[in-house]
């Protein structure tokens, strides 16, 4: 099941982490080929706010994927319109503080990103801020398309992120032709046109939650401060990680610039540009990773979330690798899209070779960080972002170019994300207190997390002859370990009705339909968990609205998300 699940929202999840940097890609293609060196070179010191924006943005991202996906999980609605109403007003206050700020000290930001004095000669001071300024005015949108990310996920609405991406990419190539060759509006044009297909994408999602079965609702009086105070402290993880590469990218614009010049410092903006795009993929496969972990975590699914720390590595791994290879092999014509210069385009060629060879390890190690984060291991995700995105990776550029240059300061992505993947395999071996590589030692789960005191049954049912199979098993295993006294015929039965109903309304004339059953004995209490992948159903409500006596469940959970539906009951 997990491996169907995580592969129904890789692709989706991909294209949406590239929702900003598609933008920035085609910004910098642009502004490399038209508009010359010191333009590329302003836009490589604007892109430390453009990330500042994007860490807010993935901070509450990150945060709605934790908090919500709890709530989603347990079946708690009220937690996730509560989760959604606080997005939404972070999301505002943030717009407003951040476009006042950048609009009115918009001088005093391009002098500490290292573009100098506002002087005469000082073009790339002027371009800096033109840029920035022209950005600035998309920033809202900006942040609610990274916000309502995690929402159109969990509610199943892949398509329509798919054509957000899609329209945002396509209108911002054609706004971007126009600023250059029509308008000739500069660097503030090219940040306009960003700022315009930002937009488009916040207007195509943003419909969605208008329509009336929309699982979220903005609720005024669920504002509250604990909620804000929990969504937050979700989301710091992702924060800490988001200014962390800030820091680095402000490290290495420093220490290119005093090695190398505007010319290394444009080369950069070119690694940047291309190396958000190859990141996406890795950070795609560690948001799907975060937003499982969380839900499985909430509902106690040891054997998921093992098999989850197996999946998306090995995802990670076949997918990442086959993206180095490509920029390995292309890296020149990659390069040539961008930059004329012949002095700062053998420095890009070279730079992205070595970054290349950091996509693998940096997946591996993103995919850990995101994952600790769903389990609530929030200490150890901020460590390790620190380590990965800034301290190991800045420390070894700047020790390796005090002998290599430009190329050691190359090599720092690598070196640093390497030692990260060390330090976390010590942490799990001196946890452990042995050395084992598997799914269960890299997940760090307590020994008592989601253990009972018999195994659990679990069944996979594909077809209407599988439910007859499935309550028989129920029976033997209520009997086999002592569940209460008429457990042996009351829960095989409901086991019975709810997957028949279940497969009289989603699986008729559908391939590849699915329920998963999974039975659990804690502390005497049985837990039955229906999980499938039809169209939106409670089989709970279902029975109860028909008359039949289902008194003897305490509990019933019933929760749809990421195209399923989920029930939880307890006898």
């Amino acid at each position: 099941m997990i491996k169907k699940l995580f592969k129904q929202m890789l692709l989706t999840q991909i294209l949406s982490s590239m929702t900003v940097m598609l933008c920035m890609l085609i910004d910098s293609i642009v502004i490399g080929r038209f508009l010359g060196v010191d333009s590329m070179t302003a836009y490589g010191f604007s892109t430390p706010i453009l990330l500042v924006f994007a860490a807010l943005g993935n901070m509450v991202s990150a945060g709605v994927q934790v908090l919500c996906g709890k709530a989603m999980g347990s079946g708690d609605r009220k937690g996730a319109h509560a989760c959604f109403s606080v997005s939404v007003f972070i999301m505002l206050a943030i717009s407003v503080v951040g476009v006042a700020g950048v609009m009115l000290f918009t001088d005093q930001i391009c002098e500490i990103l290292g573009a100098g004095k506002p002087t005469p000669d000082n073009d790339v001071f002027f371009l800096t801020k033109d840029y920035l300024r022209g950005f600035i005015i998309g920033a809202p949108a900006f942040l609610s398309a990274q916000i309502m990310v995690p929402y159109m996920q969990i509610s199943g609405e892949r398509l329509r992120l798919v054509i957000a991406v899609a329209l945002m990419t396509v209108s911002d190539i054609i706004f971007d032709i126009l600023n250059v060759l029509v308008f000739d509006g500069g660097t503030f044009g090219m940040g306009l046109a960003s700022s315009l297909s930002y937009y488009i994408a916040f207007i195509i999602g943003v419909l969605y939650f208008f329509k009336r079965d929309c699982l979220f609702r903005f609720r005024l009086r669920l504002i509250k401060a604990k909620v804000i105070g929990h969504l937050i402290r979700d989301g710091m993880p992702t924060l800490i990680n988001q200014i962390s590469l800030v820091l680095l990218m402000y490290s290495f614009n420093t220490m290119l610039a005093d090695v190398g010049g505007n010319h290394a410092v444009a080369a950069y903006s070119v690694i940047s540009s291309v190396g958000n795009i190859c990141y996406s993929f890795g950070s795609g496969i560690a948001a799907v990773a975060l937003m499982l972990s969380s839900i499985f975590y909430s509902d106690e699914d040891r054997g998921t979330l093992i098999h989850l720390v197996f999946t998306m590595t090995t995802v990670a791994i076949v997918i990442c690798g086959a993206v180095t290879a490509l920029v390995l092999i292309f890296a020149e014509p990659m390069v040539m899209l961008f930059l004329n210069d012949a002095d700062a385009k053998g420095m890009a060629i070279t730079g992205l070779r070595f970054f290349a060879l950091s996509l693998v390890p940096c997946a591996i190690n993103t995919n850990f960080k995101n994952f600790y984060q769903g389990i609530d291991r929030a200490v150890l995700t901020q460590a390790i972002s620190i380590l990965q995105n800034f301290a190991l990776t800045a420390l070894a550029a700047f020790v390796l170019s005090r002998f290599m240059g430009v190329n050691g300061i190359w090599m720092g992505f690598v070196t640093g994300e390497t030692l990260t993947l060390v330090v976390i395999s010590a942490i799990v071996f001196i946890s452990r207190k042995k050395v084992k590589i598997s799914g269960e030692a890299f997940s760090l789960l307590p020994d008592s997390f989601g253990q009972s005191d018999h195994t659990p049954l679990e069944m996979m049912l594909t077809s209407p002859e599988d439910v007859e199979k499935a309550s028989a098993a129920v029976a033997g295993y209520c009997r086999e370990n002592g569940l209460g006294e008429g457990l042996d015929t009351e829960l095989p039965e409901d086991v019975r009705v709810m997957c028949q109903s279940i497969v009289e309304n989603g699986f008729a004339g559908r391939k590849k339909r699915w329920i998963e059953m999974r039975l659990i004995d804690k502390n005497g209490t049985p837990v039955l968990r229906i999980r499938d992948n039809c169209e939106s159903f409670n089989p709970y409500k279902y029975l109860k609205q028909t008359g039949k006596d289902l008194s003897r469940i305490s509990v019933a959970d019933y929760a749809n998300s990421l195209g399923l539906n989920s029930l939880k009951l307890i006898y």
